[in-house]
């Protein structure tokens, strides 16, 4: 089924809150969705997609993130919420001097290549994946100046399983942003169209039989 301008821009940047979500939840309780991690993890390596959904597999693929934008877009006020909002607005930030660096993207764009190589044709254990995904974002996004501040429970962040998801997923959502601003995503018009976004998150949610 073919979206809309927007909507493709909502499933984009609902692809930035899931990661951020799973960022929030792995750092302070070690756990999360198994499911959604692999969609956004997978997502890394859609290097070349029919549609914007199916960059996450499809739409189910990214429904934790739409139910998470609408809600950060929303009237959530929860610790939880304002937290990955936090972080979903620090990946927009360092998606932008990404943006600026092409010399580095062609670098992550090799890496994650070959990591999607040896994910196919050797093991395609999640932990493993992010392992080797976790070495591309501290090679390259991670010596960027501005850096994303992860908080939570120092037992679960100091766990290196832990660590390697929630790095794996920072890039993750950096790429989701990147196509979030290919769509003509801006941090301005978040402001203009946050009503529009939030309703636009429910509906895709609603239409999958969520609410």
């Amino acid at each position: 089924m073919a979206h809309t301008p927007l909507e493709d821009q909502t499933i984009a940047l609902a692809g930035v809150a899931q990661a951020a979500r799973i960022v929030d939840q792995c750092s302070r309780s070690g756990s999360y969705p198994t499911a959604f991690l692999e969609a956004s993890i997978h997502s890394l390596f859609s290097f070349d997609t029919p549609s914007v959904a199916a960059v996450y597999g499809n739409l189910q693929g990214v429904k934790l993130g739409l139910q998470t934008l609408s809600a950060g877009l929303g009237t959530d006020n929860s610790h939880q919420t304002v937290t990955t909002m936090r972080y979903l607005f620090a990946i927009l930030h360092l998606s932008r001097q990404f943006e600026k660096r092409p010399e580095m993207q062609q670098i992550i764009h090799t890496r994650l290549q070959h990591a999607q190589y040896k994910a196919n044709h050797f093991s395609n254990d999640i932990n493993g994946i992010c392992h080797n995904i976790s070495a591309v974002y501290q090679d390259t996004l991670s010596t960027l100046s501005f850096r994303i501040k992860v908080t939570g429970s120092a037992q679960h962040l100091q766990n290196e399983a832990n660590a390697d998801i929630i790095r794996a997923l920072l890039l993750a959502g950096v790429r989701s942003a990147y196509l979030w601003r290919q769509l003509g995503g801006r941090r301005w018009k978040l402001a203009l169209q946050r009503g529009q976004l939030r309703d636009t998150a429910h509906q895709l949610s609603r239409d999958m039989g969520l609410d």
